[in-house]
């Protein structure tokens, strides 16, 4: 029933648009055909406009009622219960009796008895929801259809629809950019505040200089364990590395084969099968690594007289870096293609041939980019979750052999916030200290990645 409301009002919004568009786009027309007079913008502007002012009393009447509807509704269905029932029930049975009058109103049944009272109050409510819906369609379309004619008569030779319409879409597009900025200010002031309340119970200093990660999940009160970051931070940085070491050789190789080697039929087919790396889901890496890398590694381990864990830094790093290969070889690619053809022919008509003129050329101008790439393909794998949490083990020990299993920040967070938490207690505040250290190390790392690409960055006309 809800998705066939929403439809039924998003297509008389659809055609109270378009009627309105056409309504303004024929009026102009008419009075530049019947009068001659040269009017100060275009028709479409005096289309748009007039669909712009539909648009607004339609929306604010559903935002109205997306505010107030779920209240008048549930107050209405609170007035099918009887009161001697109603004053038996606390709070969250008045809800359970809330949800199940609801639900026999949606048509999709509730298990067990019916009270007496429930079949004709869940009537009740379906009916009271059918006129509610009505109303406010009619009020959308009632709205809409005034805006229209009020709009449509304010169009003459003399109005500025242009210089309107591109205001309001400024202001829309400023809207949006508010909203990217106030969501990324609300992440880190959430992130702060349950941090600060993490460290009144942990010192700051044994969070993050503590060697030890031992969390006291049972509860026990004034006894909160262990939480020093340092294991889980080394494990995080062993993987990365190892993941790195991996990506970039083998991206930066790729990126540039593709641009300089390839023919441009095998470059139009290579790079998209390359790029498909980066749309498999990060969960079926760890699949992989958990099911196929992880034994394999442990076998070589054996022939070679080595003991690897099949859960360990390596393979979580090895399985990392091939899902990185796509991301690093994109970036060094385009930065590769951006270096002015002038260079390479001047250094050819030296003499270079053309893998001294990559070495001694094309890298170094292409240098503060392919750098810049590798920065943000790093701040990729530190914040990886999926992989390291089937491939790297969940060991919190500090250790710096990669062989044996490890754990991450990434990983602790999803430990620390898995069952039912009251986030008034260290054991899940936790969480967001991780999560804020996890977000100033990516901060930095990105800042600096910008840093390099603006001050090395080459300037060519």
């Amino acid at each position: 029933m809800t998705q066939l409301n929403s439809f039924i009002i998003a297509a008389l919004l659809i055609v109270l648009l378009g009627f309105a568009y056409q309504s303004g786009w024929a009026r102009s027309r008419k009075l530049v055909t019947a009068n001659g007079v040269k009017i100060h913008s275009r028709s479409q502007y005096h289309g748009a406009l007039v669909a712009i002012w539909v648009l607004i009393p339609a929306l604010l009447i559903l935002g109205l009622w997306a505010f107030f509807g779920p209240n008048i509704t549930r107050a209405f269905t609170v007035t099918q219960i009887p009161a001697d029932v109603v004053a038996t029930l606390d709070q969250p049975a008045l809800n359970a009796a809330i949800q199940r009058l609801q639900a026999l109103a949606s048509g999709y049944g509730v298990s067990g008895d019916l009270a007496p009272y429930e079949q004709g109050a869940g009537a009740a409510l379906r009916n009271f929801q059918l006129v509610t819906f009505l109303i406010v369609l009619a009020a959308v379309a009632v709205a809409g259809i005034l805006a229209l004619l009020f709009a449509r008569s304010r169009i003459d030779a003399r109005l500025r629809a242009r210089t309107h319409v591109e205001r309001i879409i400024n202001l829309l597009l400023l809207a949006c950019s508010a909203v990217a900025i106030l969501t990324t200010v609300g992440i880190v002031a959430s992130l702060l505040t349950e941090a600060l309340r993490f460290f009144t119970f942990i010192s700051p200093f044994d969070f993050f200089f503590g060697t030890v990660w031992q969390p006291n999940n049972s509860g026990t009160a004034g006894n909160y364990g262990s939480y020093g970051i340092l294991p889980l931070l080394s494990g995080t940085l062993m993987i990365t590395a190892i993941a790195m070491l991996v990506a970039v050789p083998i991206g930066l190789m790729a990126a540039i084969y593709l641009s300089q080697y390839a023919h441009h039929r095998l470059r139009a087919f290579a790079k998209p099968i390359i790029e498909i790396l980066a749309g498999i889901p990060t969960i079926v890496f760890g699949f992989l690594a958990l099911v196929t890398v992880g034994p394999f590694l442990r076998d070589v381990g054996n022939l070679v007289g080595l003991d690897i864990s099949a859960t360990s830094a390596l393979t979580a790093g090895i399985v990392m870096g091939i899902m990185i290969i796509p991301f690093v070889s994109s970036l060094s690619d385009d930065i590769l293609n951006q270096v002015p053809r002038t260079l390479r022919d001047g250094a050819y008509g030296l003499g270079a041939t053309k893998s001294e003129t990559i070495r001694n050329v094309l890298l170094p101008a292409a240098l503060p980019g392919i750098v810049g790439a590798f920065l943000l393909a790093v701040s990729r794998a530190i914040g990886e979750t999926m992989i390291v949490v089937l491939a790297a083990g969940n060991s919190p020990v500090l250790r710096g052999n990669p062989f044996e299993p490890v754990a991450t920040i990434t990983v602790s967070i999803v430990n620390q916030l898995t069952g039912d938490t009251d986030f008034a207690g260290p054991q899940s505040l936790v969480a967001f200290a991780l999560g804020l250290t996890l977000f100033v190390i990516t901060l930095l790392l990105n800042v600096f990645a910008l840093y390099i690409v603006r001050r090395f960055r080459e300037q060519y006309e």
